[in-house]
């Protein structure tokens, strides 16, 4: 049986900030960029370790990427495509959603 999980409200994400979500078997965080929502696994592909190292914390200083707190690996919001550190190449899991009545969802 499918069930749909709400994350949050899509005006709870702050614009060009970040959001992460601790899930029963997943950890997951959303970015939210120019009214456009991106929502990723928190696992780098590189060691397979969450990449905030503080709450809500995944984008670098300029908010133009998401960046691994541990190996400062950094990904493009939009695609989650590795540019810069040691898994130049590799991507960030895209995870499925939708939004339902202002609300950010994913199904289960």
């Amino acid at each position: 049986m499918t069930t749909v999980t709400l994350l949050c409200r899509i005006d709870e994400l702050p614009e060009n900030g970040a959001k992460g979500f601790d899930l029963e078997q997943r950890k997951l965080f959303a970015v939210k960029r120019q009214g456009e929502v991106f929502l990723y696994e928190n696992r780098c592909p590189h060691q397979g370790i969450p990449l905030e190292w503080m709450p809500d914390v995944f984008l670098d200083a300029e908010k133009q990427f998401i960046q691994c707190s541990t190996h400062g690996a950094l990904f493009t919001i939009d695609q989650g495509q590795c540019i810069v550190g040691p898994c130049v190449g590799a991507k960030l899991q895209t995870i499925a959603f939708e939004i339902i009545d202002g609300a950010l969802c994913i199904q289960n």
